[in-house]
């Protein structure tokens, strides 16, 4: 019998790594709204959101799986309709806990204290917002709901930190006002009925090297896709590769950060979803940290599962999404290792050329199995794109293949060199 598979914005790019699956001859994949409309519309307003997903889910006749692969809204949406529709998902209240950043911070001070940074929650619409922060300076400044760091500062000062809360009163509504929609779906503790979707934390900074485990609870299993490097870019505000496997930290820590996740998972009661959890490793003081948890596979991952595993993430979250145990593990790619690289530039500026035909062929002879995806376009302000970091624009995405991390670092160090990009 063929399985209906639901994804929120479908995207080209994921339909076709979703009919590569196994067994996708079986499935019929429909996407749920659009790519536009989840990712890069000007406000949000989940009911609205709520009601044509509805409408066109009724016109499927029957759905099997409903799989989320963006940030929020897409993240609430499917844990609000895979309940409507009786499939298998973690409930909305342990979503929320995971994605209200001041929320999981709590629960994570219950269930792993020895992991959690300093930190606390303001109302930047204060009138001395300030003042009731007991982080010492320098500490990040976030909202308790964003994606893709947006409106996330480094602060250092008093000076910096009201110039930031002066930007975040502007933007925050974007997303905080649909998350505080998806709030008022759930009974919340009375510490997190005081900070709203418009509220931010303060959090102490930490350093050391990034690793994200990714897996899955399944009918209260915890089960491990796999576990990735996360390397920093020369100002250690952003990430130039993501590496996997990681081999950066020992079988040892990776068991640590895998204990960790189960606890704090566990304690929330998230069960039958797909996560991924970004730490903090400090090998001079040998502590790890939690950064954040997310409440999906990431796409960023599945090129990288593809190469080395035979088969994408993607697999998985259907899986668990179905009702059936995912398999990970199983090592059937061409690559030992692969790595997704990001081509940045920091400062504002038109794109006036972006790399031709012939210098993506050029990359390619060099670096066989390479794939290149250009993410501006000649005429793009890079200030105007959607979903961008404060500190680096994103102008491509390389994928790249090997069979030890020196070939990553080869091919990182080449596609910045073939690619060009030019601005006014």
């Amino acid at each position: 019998m063929t399985v209906n598979v639901v994804v929120p914005g479908l995207s080209d790019r994921q339909r076709a790594e979703l009919e590569a699956l196994p067994g996708a001859d079986q499935m019929r994949f429909h996407s749920l709204l659009d790519v536009e409309t989840l990712t890069a519309a000007p406000h949000f307003d989940l009911e609205s959101l709520l009601d044509r997903a509805r409408e066109e889910l009724a016109t499927l006749g029957r759905v099997d799986a409903i799989v989320a692969h963006w940030d929020f809204p897409t993240s609430i949406l499917v844990p609000i309709l895979a309940m409507e529709n009786s499939i298998p998902s973690p409930s909305l209240k342990s979503f929320l806990t995971c994605e209200h950043k001041y929320w999981s911070r709590l629960m994570q001070a219950e269930a792993v204290p020895e992991c959690v940074p300093d930190f606390a929650a303001f109302d930047p619409f204060d009138d001395d917002p300030l003042s009731g922060i007991e982080v010492a300076f320098p500490f990040w400044v976030k909202p308790v709901k964003s994606h893709s760091s947006q409106l996330g500062f480094e602060i250092h000062d008093a000076d910096e930190f009201y110039e930031a809360v002066a930007q975040i009163r502007r933007e925050i509504t974007v997303i905080g006002d649909a998350f505080n929609q998806a709030l008022g779906m759930v009974d919340l503790p009375p510490e997190i009925e005081r900070f709203s979707g418009n509220s931010c934390l303060a959090e102490q900074i930490i350093s050391g090297r990034q690793v994200a485990p990714e897996g899955s609870m399944y009918r209260g299993e915890f089960i491990t896709h796999g576990v990735f490097d996360m390397r920093k870019s020369s100002n250690g505000l952003t990430f130039d590769r993501l590496d996997y496997p990681a081999g950066s930290v020992g079988d040892e820590l990776i068991a640590r950060m895998l204990d960790v996740s189960e606890r704090y998972l566990r304690h929330i009661g998230f069960d039958n979803g797909c996560f991924n959890v970004e730490f903090m490793w400090d090998d001079e003081i040998d502590k790890l940290w939690v950064i954040e948890v997310n409440t999906r596979i990431s796409q960023s991952h599945s090129e990288l599962f593809l190469r080395v595993d035979g088969t994408s993430n993607h697999e998985y979250a259907i899986d668990v999404a179905l009702g059936r145990r995912p398999e990970p593990g199983s090592r059937r790619g061409p690559y030992r290792m692969a790595s997704k690289c990001l081509l940045g530039r920091a400062d504002d500026g038109v794109v006036t050329s972006t790399p031709t035909q012939h210098d993506l062929a050029r990359l390619r002879a060099e670096e066989p199995g390479c794939t290149v995806e250009v993410d501006v376009q000649p005429g793009d302000r890079l200030s105007e794109l959607p979903n961008q970091d404060p500190y680096r624009y994103v102008l491509a995405t390389v994928y790249v293949g090997g069979q030890e991390v020196d070939d990553l670092e080869q091919a990182y160090e080449r596609a910045s060199e073939l690619l060009p990009f030019t601005f006014e």
